[in-house]
């Protein structure tokens, strides 16, 4: 009897990807680039009603010192007069062309006075975010390290006094130790003024001091610069150091769990390798995914460290504006910086999505 081979299924294959597991890393920041639009709007129109509650801003600033029929006229003359949805449109309108209006207590641009400050408060920032890293990260290392024991508990102490303490509190204990007491950093200011002086005189400064200085070439000034930088970069940079370290401890201590570091374990790695080698990257990549939340926490806490260390930038002339009722001018300055957080929170996201793939889906 002759007898028929009977060849084996060939399994399908699988030439069709599944759905519902998400796009790759372009759909995923194109999505996360769209939601910035919607998410600037409703910060800008809260800001706008927020603003208005208290009525309109030429009554707010000049109310009292006018008579009024010439408050009347200036309010007219501005158009606080009309409905409210008309000046909501309009708002809305100027601030798409970029003009945030015009201040009422110094008549200047409001786009001019941001663009005045607003390297200051970008500098103080970027100084604070240095200091955050430097201390944050290392410390939450070692307390992961020595995790449970003495210095541990110290340190999560001293990270959970560094968030709470309020910002203007520690810049007046680091003026009063490093500068009453121990006489060794300045007291306030972003330089002295004779650097300030050499730095208003070039010809492309950037209002970013330390870019100035060096254009200067001179070390002296270079030097200036950086000493009236520590104490407020240490009292804002502090604040979000204290975030940073429980943040590294608790996901060095998560990933000192995983299998391959207990394989690497088993084939006798020290510990201090383990934490310092295998556990410390994937360890960073919550901190990157933070760092937007911790962008609008730092421009929030530049208000009192600018006013506390007389550091002129946008948060010292926002201080500067509310005593003078001028709400035009803290409009702006309000509706830029939540600007900037969005964006803040966008570019976060991109270095996130390069780090790690998971996010993306």
């Amino acid at each position: 009897m002759s007898t028929v081979a009977v060849k084996p299924p060939v399994p399908a294959r699988a030439s069709k990807k599944k759905t519902g597991q998400g796009g790759g890393i372009g759909r995923y920041l194109l999505v996360r680039f769209l939601l910035i639009f919607p998410t600037i709007f409703i910060l800008v129109s809260m800001v706008f009603w927020l603003m208005r509650t208290t009525g309109d801003p030429i009554t707010a600033a000049l109310g009292g010192r006018l008579g009024p029929d010439q408050l009347a006229e200036r309010v007219h003359a501005a158009g606080y007069d009309r409905p409210i949805l008309v000046q909501y449109f309009e708002y809305l309108g100027q601030v798409l062309t970029g003009n945030f209006g015009t201040t009422i207590s110094t008549n200047r641009p409001v786009t001019e006075v941001l663009l005045t400050y607003g390297s200051a408060t970008a500098e103080l920032v970027f100084y604070a975010l240095i200091v955050a890293f430097i201390v944050g990260i290392p410390l939450g290392l070692v307390a992961a390290y020595w995790r449970d024991k003495a210095p541990d508990a110290v340190l999560r102490v001293l990270a959970i006094l560094w968030y709470a303490t309020p910002v203007f509190f520690a810049g007046l204990l680091l003026k009063l130790v490093f500068s009453v007491w121990l006489k060794v950093l300045p007291v306030a200011g972003r330089a002295t003024t004779g650097s300030e002086l050499q730095m208003q005189l070039l010809p492309n400064k950037t209002g970013i001091y330390l870019i100035d200085a060096l254009q200067i070439g001179d070390p002296a000034v270079v030097q200036d610069v950086l000493l009236h930088a520590v104490l407020p970069a240490l009292a804002l940079g502090l604040l979000t150091a204290g975030v940073f370290l429980r943040l590294v401890r608790t996901n060095v201590i998560g990933t000192l769990g995983t299998d391959y570091v207990d394989a690497a374990r088993s084939r006798g790695v020290h510990e201090f390798r383990l934490v310092s080698k295998h556990a410390y990257r994937p360890a960073l990549i919550p901190i990157i995914t933070v760092i937007g939340l911790q962008i609008a926490l730092l421009l929030g806490g530049a208000v009192l460290t600018e006013t506390v260390f007389e550091w002129k930038g946008l948060g010292f002339q926002l201080i500067e504006f509310i005593k003078a009722r001028d709400f035009v001018a803290v409009q702006g300055i309000v509706a830029l910086l939540a600007v900037i957080v969005a964006l803040s929170n966008f570019i976060v996201d991109i270095i996130a999505a390069l780090i790690d793939p998971r996010v993306r889906y």
